[in-house]
Parts: C-alpha cells; structure tokens; sequence
C-alpha cells in the first residue's frame, strides 16, 4: 500500500458526498476515481465536492475497479446493490468501508463476512453511532457491572420518513433497491445501537408492521426477548408530521438507568442520585471514516464490523418474518 490512502467511491449520491468531504479532509488521503450510473449524481458530486472536478468517473463500479490503482473504497448505494459491492472490492484485493445497512439478508451477511475474513483486509460498517460520545459512554456503563444486568430497553425514532420517500418516489421505497422500509434505512441505526451498547443476544421477536399502502414498511412495532430474560421495545415511526428526526433510548438495569437524549445521557443510581453527563464527560466522538482510515493505518481498531451488522439484518429478518405470519419467530443465530 502507498503511504498515501487512495479511496474509490462507490456511489456519488448525497450520503456519498459526505463520505467524500471528511475523506478528502483527511491528511494522507486522496479520493482517485468515483462512480454512478447516474450521470447527474457524478455532475452534483463534481460541483459540491470541488476535489473530484478532474478525477475520472465510472457508471459501472467494476470498470473503476479495473482500471483505477487504488486501496480502499466507500460504498454508498442503494441496500441491495451492498453485497455484490463488497464481494468485488474484496476480490480485488481493497480495505471497504460500506453504509448500512452492510446487507439485507444474514445469507449475504455471512457471506460477506467469510469473504472479508479471508481477505485480510479492513473493513467497516458506517453505523456512525459507534463513535458517538453518549452511546459509547452508555456502553462502557453497561459493560462496568456497577448498574447491574439490563432489565428493559425502550427504544424510539420518529420521521417524516414516508413523506420524504414513499412520496417522492425514491430507490428508498423500492423494494428491489432498499430491501424494506425504514427498519432497513434508519431505523437499522436503531437496532445496532441497542444491540451493540447491550451486547445482548436476541432469542425471538414479536412484531406489527404497517406499509401505508406502499412497497416497504413504514410503521414498526418490536418487541425483543434476550437470552437471559431482558426485554426491548423498538419503535420505528416512518409517518411524522414535520421534517427531521426525533430519536431516543432508554435502558433500564438491575441498579440504574440510562437514558440518551440527543447528544446528552441522563444517567440514575438511585432517585436521588441523578445526574445529566454530556460535552467531554462522554469521551471522544469521531466519524466512521475516520476510524476506517485510522484502522488501515493500524492505529486503531474498527468499531463497527461487519459482525455487528450481521446482528442487525438477522434480528430485522425475524422482525419481518413476524409480522407478516403474526407470530413470535425465533432470530437466527
């Protein structure tokens, strides 16, 4: 590998172009090539990513693949182009960093998992809240023992998810390009951070799902047993009157209890000990491109793998295969 880090894009959409801006921050890295099938993706990336004006541009990954030199890419495309994305960056020997979610079934999940073993290289999952300050402070409380076992987890997030998708007709409301609905958009975030803050195994999930009508789900209802008996409930709100997004999540334990609002954790031991823990009290936040392009270098480890990925699209399968037999269904292991 040069000292230099070459990154290809993998995709040049929105959330692409925020993966190129904190790239092309970064000292010792250079963005080399991009690609889309869609032209005006490639000219929008051009103009508001002002370092690719001159880099050379593909509409068919496998064509950069072969003809840039590079050492990493960035995927960033629809859910179900994923697998096949990563599959060929490994193959042609490349550190990946992909979006969420990794893929949208645990087949694809372990395939790429095995592929990746072998391969040596690194690879990353942009589940971005792994190097956020209050969850990372919430994880490490949970993982202390001072505040007992988890007893119950309440987790919510709420959208105008419909409104921004469903009704304009974006790949996100496809099924063919998304894989599902908000559960697999968004709300995967929801699932990974439980999941990775708890460290706990799901043993079967209950769910209801509402489409609205459309392609994918909109409105998701989970509830989740633990192995060991603790219990969640997941609330993914894909109809929302006003734009943006409200999130939060509460973790109730054996001796205390953690709630993450915002950018803030509210924090009890007893009712009469509470305290709100925030700013440099929660510890370093970085981004995911940072961590990947540090743990190439071998300065530090990735925070989110591809096996905390796994964990997200077997628990979202179960939570599909619920609702729509209207039973509890056991998650894959």
């Amino acid at each position: 590998m040069s000292e230099t880090i070459r990154v290809g894009a993998i995709g040049s959409g929105g959330n692409a172009r925020g993966h190129m801006r904190r790239l092309v921050a970064m000292d010792g890295v250079e963005l080399v090539a991009i690609t889309d099938p869609s032209e005006e993706a490639i000219k929008a990336a051009r103009k508001q990513v002002t370092e690719t004006a001159d880099l050379p541009a593909f509409d068919d990954h496998t064509e950069m693949l072969d003809e840039v030199e590079m050492d990493a890419v960035v995927i960033s495309t629809p859910h179900t182009l994923h697998y096949e994305q990563i599959m060929d960056s490994l193959a042609a020997d490349l550190h990946v960093l992909c979006e969420k979610p990794m893929v949208c079934t645990t087949d694809h999940a372990r395939q790429v998992i095995e592929s990746w073993q072998e391969s040596g290289k690194v690879m990353g999952v942009s589940y971005q809240r792994h190097t956020m300050g209050q969850f990372r402070y919430c994880r490490e409380r949970i993982a202390s023992g001072e505040l007992g076992e988890v007893v119950f987890v309440n987790s919510l997030q709420s959208q105008a998810w419909y409104q921004s998708q469903v009704g304009r007709g974006t790949w996100r409301s496809k099924m063919k390009w998304s894989g599902g609905g908000q559960l697999n958009d968004s709300g995967s975030h929801l699932i990974d951070i439980v999941l990775w803050i708890t460290d706990l195994q799901p043993a079967e999930v209950f769910a209801y799902q509402n489409t609205m009508g459309s392609e994918v789900d909109i409105l998701s209802a989970i509830d989740v047993k633990f192995d060991g008996g603790a219990l969640c409930t997941f609330s993914v709100v894909g109809y929302q009157s006003w734009p943006g997004m409200f999130e939060e999540t509460t973790i109730w334990l054996e001796e205390g209890q953690l709630a993450i609002r915002g950018g803030e954790v509210w924090e009890w031991t007893d009712e009469r000990d509470y305290k709100v823990v925030s700013g440099p009290s929660l510890g370093r936040t970085w981004s995911p491109d940072e961590n990947f392009i540090a743990a190439i270098r071998g300065e530090e480890e990735v925070q989110s793998t591809p096996e905390d990925a796994l964990k997200v699209i077997q628990l979202s399968e179960a939570a599909w295969a619920s609702a729509d037999s209207g039973k509890p269904v056991a998650v894959a292991r």
